[in-house]
């Protein structure tokens, strides 16, 4: 029986990608037991675990953002004595923890993170672009070098006997009537945000249906205040921002018809739900390998421009200085990619 400890500490989106793996290892080797180390605000992506998985928190912005205090913080996880540490980030913070345990003779195995690869899919000149592998399989791939038994089993956090709960939106909510769907318009990096102006034509064309409810996700001040608006301004449209726990937003997000948006945590939150997504991508792309788990690939809406794409995560300037690749994405043409999925229903 082996104690494993599984290391990925951010960003959101990333370990939320974790999830379908770190629970079907964990359902493939019941003998084990798998303790995942993230950063502690993320600790309820986590729910409905199988009973060998265990969690452990960490602040990196808080008492452990120093040397001292993540050194202090691995001195103490050292004492839990594991067999086997999975890096699943390799970042500076993960590679001096995992240098920690190295130094106590435990064996460490680390994520491939393809850098050379995504290089060359992002290149302004000689672009290469193909499929690199989902992060999922290359998660998978650290357990599998590690020796541990590796099938995908994963299918949703909820299930007949952890059902997804309501009630605590219920005022919010309602009852379901129509079809609902969720709209997450924003993301971490310009480069992943579709134009707010157009995104609004977006949710006031499909609130004029009677038979939708829209429910609007976002996060922090400036977005909480576009959000409102849109849900004060349009008819059956609805805020969920800063109302309810990540817990919460999960159940409503596995209730959802269809969920529209950016290439974001959000995505990723559907997919360990099970309700698939419409997204909009602009400077990143699905062939870096961040694609939600068992999306369906031609739901994915971009445009295909020569330079796309420009930057893994989103975060560099435009070099043409029009950020096109989302400009001249359409409005109607992301109506019409919901509207199709409805109607497929």
């Amino acid at each position: 029986m082996a104690k494993v400890l599984i290391i990925r500490l951010s960003a959101i989106g990333d370990v939320a990608m974790t999830v379908p793996v770190i629970y079907s290892a964990a359902k493939a080797n019941p003998d084990d037991t798998f303790t995942v180390l993230t950063q502690t605000f993320l600790i309820p992506v986590f729910i409905n675990r199988p009973a060998n998985i265990s969690i452990i928190g960490i602040n990196t912005k808080g008492s452990e953002k120093t040397l001292s205090g993540l050194l202090k913080f691995t001195s103490a996880l050292v004492k839990y004595h594991f067999d086997i540490v999975l890096d699943l980030h390799n970042v500076l913070r993960t590679m001096m923890i995992s240098w920690m345990f190295r130094l106590h003779g435990k064996r460490v195995f680390v994520i491939d993170k393809a850098q050379r690869e995504r290089k060359k899919l992002t290149a302004q000149k000689n672009k290469l672009l193909k499929q690199l592998p989902l992060m999922t399989n290359r998660y998978a791939d650290v357990f599998r070098a590690a020796g541990l038994n590796y099938s995908e089993s994963f299918v949703s956090l909820y299930d007949e006997n952890h059902p997804a709960d309501l009630s605590p939106m219920a005022q919010l909510t309602g009852e379901k009537t129509g079809k609902w769907i969720g709209i997450a318009p924003f993301a971490k990096h310009r480069g992943k945000i579709y134009p707010i102006d157009n995104m609004e034509e977006v949710v006031a064309t499909l609130s004029a249906h009677n038979d939708y409810t829209i429910f609007l996700f976002g996060g922090g001040a400036y977005e909480e205040a576009t959000i409102e608006q849109w849900a004060y301004q349009y008819p059956h449209v609805k805020s969920v921002i800063g109302r309810y726990s990540l817990n919460n937003e999960l159940a409503l997000i596995s209730k959802l018809d269809v969920l529209l948006c950016m290439d974001s945590a959000n995505m990723h939150f559907a997919s360990l739900v099970g309700t698939p997504v419409i997204s909009v991508w602009g400077a990143t792309h699905p062939y870096a390998g961040f694609y939600g788990y068992h999306q369906n690939p031609h739901d994915a809406i971009q445009r295909h421009l020569p330079c796309q794409p420009c930057s893994i995560y989103g975060n560099k300037p435009c070099y043409r200085g029009d950020w096109a690749c989302m400009a001249q994405i359409k409005p109607e043409q992301i109506v019409h990619k919901i509207e199709q999925h409805l109607q497929q229903l």
